[in-house]
């Protein structure tokens, strides 16, 4: 194994332990700053790749505007920041993300087998590439992600200003 390859496996087990922590964290707050964690290792895991363009996107969109946009919507809504105990078996749950995992781990292996990316190629994540492949075949999900999020921030604004329900002390 190459340097590049061991310093891929760490950033990969890091934006892994980045995910495992968001899914797992009882409080809102702590899960946004696990996320963090998850999508840098993921920015760096595209640096390796030498795909410098999507890196620099992954920070300063996901990292700086998603990640932020969770917290300030969790935090208008009023949301409990520390967590509780979870009343829900776990056992359904880890049943589903085992079979989730085993589908994609399929999914992929059949779409692209083990083959390598080509480092030889110059300009793998150049913002030429990158911005020609997403409006040539990827404009519609692009515009629809772009619609998704007005709605939950429109969500946002709309479940802060609901009044909020009063408990009979009966």
């Amino acid at each position: 194994m190459s340097g590049t390859d061991v310093l891929l496996v760490a950033l990969g087990a890091i934006t892994l332990g980045g995910a495992l922590g968001t899914v797992s964290a009882r409080a809102v707050v702590r899960a946004g700053l696990w996320l963090v964690v998850a999508l840098a290792g993921l920015a760096g895991c595209f640096l390796v790749l030498r795909a410098e363009f999507v890196a620099w996107v992954q920070i300063l969109i996901y990292v700086g505007g998603v990640v932020v946009l969770l917290l300030f919507a969790s935090m208008m809504t009023r949301a409990p920041v520390s967590g509780g105990e979870l009343d829900r078996p776990r056992g359904p749950g880890v049943l589903v993300a085992l079979g989730a995992i085993a589908g994609l781990s399929t999914l992929l292996v059949q779409a692209f087998g083990w083959s390598k990316v080509n480092q030889d190629d110059k300009d793998v994540g150049t913002a030429e590439r990158v911005g020609d492949a997403l409006f040539r075949d990827w404009v519609l999900g692009f515009e629809l992600l772009s619609l998704l999020l007005l709605a939950a921030l429109v969500g946002a604004i709309v479940l802060s200003r609901a009044p909020a329900a009063k408990k009979d002390d009966a």
